[in-house]
């Protein structure tokens, strides 16, 4: 289980960009740069609500295993789950379907349901659906797409660490997430991360302005880059 950062820290984490926060994560040298991240399968659905930071609550579920509909024992323990989170919390599901791009867990009764308890948004590797209420709540998801039935939604276990494009998420992990994909913050450097944007968004603001002069010299450029 990840520390937790103040409320304040997260509210500024929240005003960055998701590639500038991966970007700043890289400076700390704490992990390989090819990690970290999900992949380009995991989609904002609603790109117009930001940047979410949240606490991961983890799951597995399935949706397309055949047969007669599931009891409610699994979840009741997602349920568990979340209603003991100390939020801000997102909800990271993996789906375990034989048939994953069919499946779908998240509705409007589910977005609703995890809001009440804290839980700002899902991020899964199934599908989700009843899109124009969701984003009404302002409940955010990322996922590869849209399905328009939950099958036989179930949930296999919670608070586990699960994959989800391509990431293995651990509950309580800091995740990071808007329209550019979705990182997880090491808890132990987010204090440091606001310094460490603001040195590259400098960096950066001196190599635009410079390639955009209408003189550009090849050392020069080199050097910027460098340094």
């Amino acid at each position: 289980m990840a520390q937790r950062i103040s409320p304040e820290l997260l509210e500024t984490l929240r005003g960055i960009d998701s590639a500038t926060i991966a970007n700043a994560i890289e400076t700390f040298k704490i992990r390989d740069r090819t990690t970290g991240y999900m992949d380009m399968n995991i989609q904002c659905m609603f790109p117009e609500m930001g940047p979410l930071v949240a606490y991961a609550v983890t799951a597995i579920g399935d949706t397309m295993t055949p047969g007669p509909p599931p009891n409610r024992d699994g979840f009741f323990l997602w349920l568990d789950a979340i209603a003991a989170a100390e939020a801000p919390t997102v909800c990271v599901l993996q789906d375990a379907s034989p048939h994953p791009a069919h499946s779908c867990h998240f509705g409007e009764v589910m977005a609703n349901t995890a809001r009440a308890f804290g839980v700002k948004g899902l991020i899964t590797n199934g599908g989700v659906r009843d899109v124009d209420e969701v984003r009404a709540l302002g409940f955010q998801y990322f996922a590869p797409g849209h399905v328009v039935s939950h099958g036989n939604n179930t949930f296999r276990a919670a608070n586990v660490p699960v994959t989800v494009g391509g990431l293995t998420v651990h509950p309580g992990d800091l995740i990071h997430a808007d329209v550019n994909g979705v990182v997880v913050i090491p808890t132990e450097i987010a204090a440091e991360i606001p310094e460490a944007v603001e040195r590259l968004r400098e960096k950066e603001a001196r190599v635009i302005s410079y390639v955009n002069s209408g003189t550009v010299d090849l050392a020069t450029l080199k050097d910027i880059f460098q340094h």
